[in-house]
């Protein structure tokens, strides 16, 4: 969904407008390294890495990724890795913003270094992708899900990996959670995910930083969609973000509560969440632990939404999402290696 920041920029200033902001260009944009240490049960060492094209064939068009696999080639696990919303590529990296901070990019290469292969691609209208992609009307949440679940099938059905862990980042988390419960995967890690209902968390951004006759229309819309209705009339500030193609997509991702998917995973969990993160809070995390005490949570000390180590300030947090020299968190990376060297093994082919 395209948003001009000038439409709410005069609402409120500082940290919280910011996250306001990015919120609305990388959740709801309409089209839609140098290694960490992170050893595992003794094996410390720096594994050489080989990227592949990786290709999932859906009835609508080819979506692509990258697959990473550790040297020398072998029976490893797999992860597969899903970008947060809006149109995030493969690597982490949004068009709406002026460079490139590779997150996820980074994150596939500690995991190759560590001896653990990845798939990482491009949800279906975006970048590599975007063939695709079916009309932003005729997208529903359960389009992304429904990939990822595929990814899952795919790399279990080829025979060479160990394990298959999904791998959800932002909004990503909760299409990782419907995917790994739909297709088996053997462990699901839920980085920045929220727990919370998609509306109720734009409810409360919004409420807060709009005038209080838009803050009433927002509601207003917001209930309809919750309810699988049309809102009817838009004013015109929020045509942007509620216009009425993107509607049925948005009633779709309502329906669902993170926390109660999330609580429905019975293979081993991990959330990690960073303490610097102004677009996900750590509360989320917590709720999302609460909802399935068997979780591991890892709070990830200074990390950002992009998982790198920035400050709350403002002005750092929004130069770190262009900015791909900045390292991938160490302890994101070396939480994340443990947590799938340590899952049960299976036998390759």
């Amino acid at each position: 969904m395209r948003f001009a920041p000038r439409q709410l920029a005069g609402a409120a200033r500082g940290t919280g407008v910011l996250a306001l902001m990015l919120t609305l260009m990388l959740m709801l944009a309409p089209e839609l390294v140098a290694a960490q240490s992170a050893a595992a049960q003794g094996d410390e060492r720096q594994h050489a890495v080989l990227p592949r094209a990786a290709t999932l064939s859906t009835p609508s068009g080819d979506i692509q990724g990258t697959l990473l696999v550790p040297l020398p080639l072998g029976c490893t696990p797999a992860a597969l890795i899903i970008a947060g919303s809006g149109p995030t590529d493969r690597d982490g990296n949004s068009k709406l913003l002026p460079g490139a901070n590779n997150s996820l990019k980074m994150l596939a290469q500690v995991l190759a270094e560590a001896g653990i292969a990845s798939v990482r691609y491009d949800k279906r209208g975006i970048a590599g992708s975007a063939r695709a992609g079916a009309s932003e009307a005729q997208l529903r949440f359960e389009t992304y899900a429904g990939d990822a679940a595929a990814w899952v099938r795919q790399l279990k059905r080829e025979g060479r990996y160990s394990s298959v862990t999904v791998i959800g980042h932002s909004e990503g988390s909760l299409i990782g959670m419907l995917a790994a419960r739909a297709a088996g995967a053997d462990g699901f890690v839920s980085v920045a995910g929220p727990a919370e209902r998609a509306s109720v968390l734009l409810r409360r951004q919004l409420d807060t930083k709009l005038p209080p006759e838009l803050a009433q229309a927002n509601d207003r819309i917001l209930a309809a969609l919750e309810r699988g209705r049309t809102p009817g009339k838009l004013p015109p500030q929020l045509q942007a973000i509620y216009r009425p193609s993107v509607q049925p997509y948005m009633a779709s991702w309502f329906k669902y509560l993170p926390s109660q998917e999330f609580a429905r995973l019975k293979m081993p969990l991990l959330v990690a969440q960073g303490t610097t993160d102004i677009q996900v809070d750590t509360n989320q995390a917590a709720l999302l632990k609460q909802g399935n005490p068997a979780a591991r949570l890892l709070l990830v000390d200074g990390m950002n939404h992009v998982l790198k180590a920035v400050p709350a300030d403002p002005h750092q947090q929004l130069a770190s999402y262009s900015n791909p020299t900045l390292p991938l968190a160490p302890a994101l990376a070396g939480a994340v290696t443990d947590f799938i060297h340590a899952l049960p093994r299976r036998p390759c082919r």
